[in-house]
């Protein structure tokens, strides 16, 4: 079935705002910005007004049919809800898209949310003040959106569950990874300096996020350790990379005590470029954490080809399906005996990466887009 819309739909006028990607890279920017440029692809009659930030350094997507807009109220200001909706009274739209869970609650267009996860309600201490000043907002947010964007089935869940959404207001539409996560040809025993970490090919396993206590590092310390101990010629070496984040302290702490410096080598936050070779580059993939709204470094190591081990939590399993192995997020043993087994056997990781790639193909942007813009279509019908 072919991704372009039929002649016969009526073009859209969409607003996105996207001001968030002048201050931050990671999962809210990465989605704004595929999901621009795949939906200014999916229909050239279609025209996308992208709300930047005037600190941006360079446009968030490019295309024909998307133009800039470039506003002085910072996202998360606290004055945001009045000076926003200032900024915006002549913007012609049809509709307004935040992918970053709050609206303006004063609009003159109807409004779509998109929302990731709500981490932040499972794990109130993850916030600082500024941050509970604003994802407090979230349960007028999602009552007051003309519709609701969940990236998963599990994050739609816990919106009915925890915010008493109505099931027909969410619709679930997976993201997807950019196209530049694929696989590349290394050489055998292939090296690379990662933010001065030298590393080789093949001889590290890989987790990738923010050093946070929700990331369930600390089982994944203790059962490399337990590996260790048992047999340390046959032990799994892991990379980390990911910037410091809230409450990690008690991780580099563990990390010391354990005596895993010589086990596990830290490479601090990196670049899209670095991270497609450690993807390429790992033995195998790791995702511990307790709880994810989707996963996307995930997805982007199966579409590189990597093996997947993960807990068995939120919206992980619902990602890898049988793509990867699942294992009860917080018992040592069970991550042991997995980590052990993915280490020393190269023909499960083999299946295991053939399985990943397929698995990673059913998630693309451009599925993204056109069912993003279905539910901008029911929002018009309705209003």
């Amino acid at each position: 079935m072919s991704d372009r819309i039929p002649q016969q739909v009526l073009p859209l006028r969409v607003a996105i705002d996207a001001r968030l990607n002048a201050y931050r890279v990671g999962g809210i920017p990465q989605y704004t910005a595929q999901l621009i440029l795949a939906l200014a692809a999916l229909s050239a009659d279609d025209q996308f007004i992208v709300l930047e930030h005037r600190k941006a350094p360079r446009p968030v997507a490019t295309a024909p049919n998307i133009r800039r807009r470039r506003l002085w109220t910072p996202p998360h200001n606290r004055w945001e809800q009045w000076a926003l909706p200032i900024e915006m009274l002549r913007m012609k739209a049809d509709i307004l898209h935040c992918p970053d869970f709050i609206p303006p609650f004063r609009r003159t267009v109807p409004a779509v949310i998109t929302v990731h996860d709500l981490a932040f309600l499972h794990f109130p201490e993850i916030l600082d003040d500024n941050a509970k000043r604003y994802y407090g907002q979230i349960g007028k947010a999602v009552h007051d959106a003309d519709a609701i964007i969940a990236v998963s089935e599990t994050t739609a869940a816990d919106l009915r569950n925890l915010l008493a959404v109505p099931a027909e207001r969410i619709t679930v539409v997976p993201e997807a990874a950019a196209r530049l996560f694929q696989q590349i040809d290394l050489e055998a025993e292939a090296t690379a300096e990662i933010n001065g970490v030298p590393l080789t090919a093949g001889t590290f396993a890989l987790f990738v996020g923010t050093v946070e206590p929700r990331k369930n590092l600390p089982t994944l310390l203790r059962a490399l350790a337990v590996c260790r101990d048992e047999d340390a010629a046959a032990s799994p070496q892991l990379v980390i990379a990911g910037p410091r984040g809230w409450l990690d302290g008690p991780i580099f702490e563990l990390i010391r005590d354990l005596k895993l410096g010589d086990q596990v080598r830290l490479v601090g936050g990196v670049g899209p470029e670095q991270l497609l070779w450690l993807y390429n580059a790992c033995r195998f993939y790791i995702q511990p954490e307790l709880y994810s709204g989707f996963g996307l470094p995930v997805l982007e190591a199966m579409q590189c080809g990597a093996a997947v081990v993960a807990a068995d939590a939120a919206a992980l399993p619902e990602l890898i399906g049988d793509a990867g192995l699942l294992v009860m997020a917080t018992e040592i043993e069970a991550w042991v005996d997995a980590l052990r087994h993915l280490w020393n056997d190269p023909e499960l990781r083999a299946e295991l990466r053939k399985r990943g790639l397929t698995r990673a193909a059913e998630y693309t942007w451009e599925r993204a887009a056109r069912e993003t813009r279905v539910v901008y279509e029911k929002v018009l019908h309705r209003n």
